[in-house]
């Protein structure tokens, strides 16, 4: 199931740049624990999270301690999710996809998948699934507008085997330790097509011949080949 980031109902006033937040926390030192990264698509893209500041599992008496948190009550998405962001640059080659763990929050303008695996962001992130967005995705401006209705809700998936399930979230694995070559890159720099490294240029690839395979597709089929064939199951599918 795909959903949307955490949306703000409090006017923003639970978000603290860094220097915000170690500012407050010197005031009320109790409160560190309580702040979480949080990554709206920019923050995400970019890799510089901003924090929030989370009081769900705070009893009242802990609550009556602090003072300067009593008022900002957030929710907190339960297990580790995939992370979309919702607005992505039409340069990009493939829409920066990728994992955030418990403890971590995100706004609506990106979109989660709670409780997913090495397979599903494998598939999503695959030049299938890419050339399948890239054809029904709205847009804002020229770049594309990843929504959950027209584009993942509609999307056609797979029925691998098990061992192209395997294989899937192997490659799925090698984007994830390619980037982590990189950590002082952010999905924005690794994710520009003039200075995508080669590495995780090739682990995509490996990737979507592995996806390519669960479908059936060779490997020299064109996008627009891809395509036609993903609406011709996208419709054997709505038909049963």
């Amino acid at each position: 199931m795909l959903d949307i980031g955490n949306k703000p109902i409090d006017g923003g006033n639970y978000l603290f740049e860094e220097e915000e937040m170690e500012e407050f926390v010197k005031r009320e030192p109790k409160s560190r624990p309580l702040f979480h990264q949080w990554y709206g698509s920019v923050e995400f893209i970019h890799q510089k999270p901003r924090y929030c500041l989370w009081l769900g599992d705070s009893t009242p008496r802990e609550i009556n301690d602090m003072p300067l948190c009593k008022q900002r009550v957030v929710n907190m998405p339960e297990g580790d999710s995939i992370i979309i962001p919702r607005v992505s640059s039409e340069r990009r080659t493939y829409v920066p996809m990728g994992f955030m763990a418990k403890g971590k929050f995100a706004s609506d303008a990106v979109h989660l998948i709670p409780n997913a695996t090495l397979y599903h962001f494998g598939v999503l992130e695959s030049n299938v699934h890419m050339a399948w967005m890239r054809v029904v995705c709205g847009r804002l401006k020229s770049d594309y507008r990843y929504s959950k209705d027209i584009v993942y809700n509609n999307f056609p998936w797979p029925a691998p085997t098990d061992s192209q399930r395997e294989e899937i979230e192997r490659t799925a694995q090698g984007i994830l330790d390619a980037r982590a070559k990189y950590p002082d890159s952010s999905l924005a720099d690794l994710y520009d097509p003039t200075t995508m490294p080669y590495d995780l240029l090739q682990a995509h690839r490996l990737n979507d011949w592995a996806v390519m395979a669960a479908y059936g597709f060779s490997n020299r089929m064109t996008e627009t080949e891809c395509v036609a064939k993903l609406f011709d199951r996208y419709t054997d599918l709505t038909r049963k």
